[in-house]
């Protein structure tokens, strides 16, 4: 049986008053003048942002780590394309194999060298997605293949491209945790960076909740269970009143579990590291009982013959005034020579 150790959260976390030790202190003053320095050389054109001849609309965050930016990427590729225009996905590919090779990404394949993110999105979506540490070149590409838009996936920290709309997605529950710079919290900048994107947007989950002033809420609605082997979806709700595994491999764990839990699902927990590499021995638990995890997990687990996994998709909902505003901005975006 797994006895697989669940990552523990850090401090910043569950613990947002507890002073972080003194040397991740002065890191974090260290890394906060490094890229504060970086931010102002590009805001002052030092550091020159590169352009590419479409629109460029870049979703992303100041905390490292999840906070549900890939349900609001698909949700925006899908009224772009409502809207008549032809996006294309732009994304680094964390934790993929040879993450120095450019690579398009398709439906089939390997998640191994396309990375978890980038093939959730082109199985989700059908656009077309490049997956490259340099997302310049990425842009460029997914322009020069006929795309008229271009969708940044966690690009906000990648100044080097130039971009018409910034959206800064933020964890409903965990926010900002202590507010600290890495290593001693968990921002890649300061709070103050976020108020100077177009759009903020809050993620809370299933569980609801109010956005405060100038955020826009959104919700992850959880469609039909499938089983990675095939066969009738279910809705969530069959699964309610029974126990099961529930698997996942992102940033916030604790996210999935409490979806599961707010429709009256018996969660057995198994909280794995964002992007982990599933093997089947991961779901070595001792017994029967149907196995629930996230899409970004499902799609490294296809080729397991195993009829007790199954997948829960979301979808990303936003208040129409949102997207009345988003496609006002892009429309109006410069299309550059």
């Amino acid at each position: 049986m797994n006895r697989r150790r669940a990552p523990t959260p850090p401090g910043w976390w569950h613990d947002p008053a507890r002073e972080p030790p003194w040397p991740a202190r002065a890191l974090a003053g260290l890394y906060g003048g490094v890229t504060g320095l970086r931010r102002r050389l590009y805001a002052r054109g030092v550091l020159r942002q590169r352009q590419v001849p479409v629109p460029v609309v870049v979703v992303g965050g100041i905390v490292a780590g999840g906070s549900g930016k890939t349900p609001l990427v698909l949700a925006i590729i899908e009224r772009l394309r409502a809207a008549g225009w032809t996006p294309g996905v732009a994304t680094r590919g964390y934790g993929r194999d040879k993450a120095g090779e450019a690579r398009w990404v398709q439906g089939d394949s390997d998640p191994a060298l396309a990375g978890d993110e980038p093939l959730l999105l082109a199985q989700r979506s059908g656009v077309r997605v490049r997956a490259d540490r340099d997302r310049v070149a990425a842009a460029r590409a997914l322009a020069d293949a006929g795309c008229d838009i271009v969708v940044c996936d966690d690009g906000l920290q990648h100044y080097r491209l130039a971009r018409d709309v910034e959206i800064e997605v933020i964890d409903g529950r965990r926010r900002y945790g202590n507010a600290r710079l890495l290593p001693a919290g968990p921002l890649r900048e300061p709070p103050e960076r976020g108020a100077t994107c177009d759009f903020r947007v809050l993620n809370l989950g299933t569980s609801g909740g109010e956005a405060g002033f100038g955020e826009w809420p959104m919700q992850l609605r959880p469609g039909p269970v499938r089983s990675l082997i095939g066969g009738r979806p279910l809705p969530l709700t069959a699964y309610a009143g029974h126990r099961v595994h529930a698997v996942a491999g992102i940033g916030d764990p604790e996210r999935f579990f409490s979806m599961l839990r707010y429709v009256g699902i018996g969660v057995v927990p198994h909280p794995f590291p964002d992007h982990h590499v599933f093997m089947p021995a991961d779901f070595d638990y001792g017994n029967d009982l149907p196995v629930l995890m996230t899409e970004k997990d499902a799609v490294k687990c296809a080729g397991f013959d195993d009829a007790r996994l199954h997948v829960v998709p979301v979808q990303a909902q936003l208040p129409e005034a949102f997207w009345i505003a988003l496609l006002d901005r892009v429309a109006n975006a410069r299309v550059r020579p």
